[in-house]
């Protein structure tokens, strides 16, 4: 089946245009168009205007930030049946991340303009819009709170067992192997923290029998963790 066929499929498991019906997915589909892109090259660049919003459909993408210092801090990869870019083709802002593929690329593109037709004809997918920004807003605050009121265990724990989840890894006799494809300061930059306290967050996690390093795969006993992530300590 070809992917402009799957992508009334790809769409509604999405989180912006999930919750729309079959037909409006179905106009959402016909207005995109595919892209594709080569391994390292960027998509676009912080301070772009953003233009398109991206489905991915093969590859993975970094969508990444530098430091003063030209450090490269990666905070989302990516991967099939993701979108991204969607914020600033919503409000009309510039991009505020890089967006480079670290694989060879494909992806589908809806186009700002496209999508502002789409919204003034069809009110569904301007309620759906709206009940995106909405729940980043919510998510946003959720972050703000869990650095502001927990420790860096918790918010590690947490973060962890979030990354098992949107991965759909299921846990086997209650353990889990997984690969993050990130750095500890790119962990440190999800969660609020510094690099050696996120090292030593891990090292407490070990020693609580929650968490088991492995070179870049972490090996979780997820009731343990979820102790962890449950309790309320600051």
């Amino acid at each position: 089946m070809s992917t402009q066929l799957e992508l009334p499929r790809l769409l509604a498991g999405t989180k912006l245009f999930g919750s729309l019906g079959d037909p409006e997915r179905q106009a959402i589909a016909k207005q995109m168009r595919p892209l594709s892109y080569d391994n390292g090259q960027m998509i676009f660049a912080r301070g772009d205007e953003g233009t398109n919003i991206y489905l991915l459909t093969t590859g993975r993408v970094r969508l990444s930030v530098f430091t003063n210092e030209g450090r490269e801090l990666a905070f989302l990869n990516a991967g099939p049946g993701e979108i991204f870019g969607e914020i600033a083709a919503l409000d009309g802002g510039v991009r505020t991340a890089d967006a480079r593929a670290i694989s060879a690329v494909k992806a589908m593109a809806l186009s700002r303009a496209s999508l502002k037709r789409l919204m003034e004809s069809t009110p569904a997918i301007t309620d759906a819009a709206i009940r995106f920004l909405c729940a980043r807003l919510r998510s946003t605050n959720d972050v703000f709170e869990a650095v502001a009121l927990h420790s860096i265990e918790v918010r590690l724990a947490r973060f962890l067992l979030s990354a098992m989840k949107l991965r759909g890894l299921a846990p086997k006799d209650g353990k889990v192997a997984l690969d993050l494809g990130m750095s500890q300061i790119e962990i440190a930059l999800l969660i609020g923290a510094s690099r050696p306290k996120v090292n030593l967050a891990l090292q407490a996690l070990e020693g609580d029998g929650a968490v088991k390093r492995d070179g870049n795969v972490l090996h979780l006993t997820t009731d343990k963790l979820s102790l962890i992530a449950d309790r309320d300590d600051v």
